[in-house]
């Protein structure tokens, strides 16, 4: 797909647009964070370990997020978030590993403050056949109190890539399989020529949502966080 060249995100606290390499730096000093910190911390409950943790695509730069989890919840959470948020499509196994497909497994029952150490990038694949490959790293930490009551906060994500249909020159919002494998062409559509399009062999034209696993096996989204 034609992308964009600088993937750009939105902060959930204080809605500004900055570019990837700028925003982990902006969620250390967001004052809108900083707030709702302050506002968690003088609520009930019990200070933990909460990881900032970088979570991207390995393939495809557009797409990261910058979660906040609880160091005290296990790594299944954090698969079943990346399931709802990018990835779930016919209910694929997935593992946890240092250093790829090849690496050392870590498990699911593993608490993220205990698989997150220092200097450690985690890799989660989703389907041994098309696979999905998201890196994730612990870049921060702090001792407090969660803001939710879920294990994983959504801090920051990657808008929607730029895509242009193939047709015209308006925003694509659907993509047409028949065109990627048997044309070998981009397959991008916008609504318009998405309702004319000829192709239905594969299903007919599938929505385009915020997902890297756009395209693949019979991922059709929502691509929206579980919580």
């Amino acid at each position: 797909m034609t992308r964009r060249k600088q993937s750009r995100g939105t902060c959930a606290f204080c809605g500004r647009d900055l570019t990837k390499g700028g925003m982990a730096n902006h969620l250390r000093a967001c004052p809108q964070r900083k707030e709702a910190i302050q506002t968690a911390d003088q609520g009930p409950g019990i200070a933990r370990t909460l990881l900032h943790l970088r979570v991207q695509d390995a393939w495809l730069g557009d797409f990261w997020l910058h979660l906040e989890m609880d160091g005290r919840s296990k790594l299944k959470e954090l698969d079943r978030y990346l399931r709802a948020i990018w990835l779930e499509c016919c209910g694929h196994l997935s593992q946890f590993s240092v250093g790829g497909w090849s690496g050392k497994e870590i498990p699911m029952w593993r608490w993220a403050e205990k698989a997150f150490k220092p200097g450690i990038e985690l890799t989660h694949i989703y389907d041994f056949g098309t696979s999905s490959h998201t890196l994730i790293k612990a870049i921060d930490e702090r001792k407090g109190k969660p803001l939710t009551a879920h294990p994983i906060f959504l801090m920051a994500r990657n808008n929607p890539p730029e895509l242009v249909c193939m047709e015209c020159d308006q925003p694509a919002t659907w993509l047409c399989h028949e065109c990627q494998y048997e044309d070998d062409t981009e397959g991008l559509l916008c609504d318009a020529h998405a309702e004319e399009h000829p192709h239905e062999d594969y299903g007919g034209p599938m929505p385009i949502v915020n997902s890297p696993r756009v395209g693949m096996c019979g991922y059709c989204g929502p691509a929206e966080p579980p919580y």
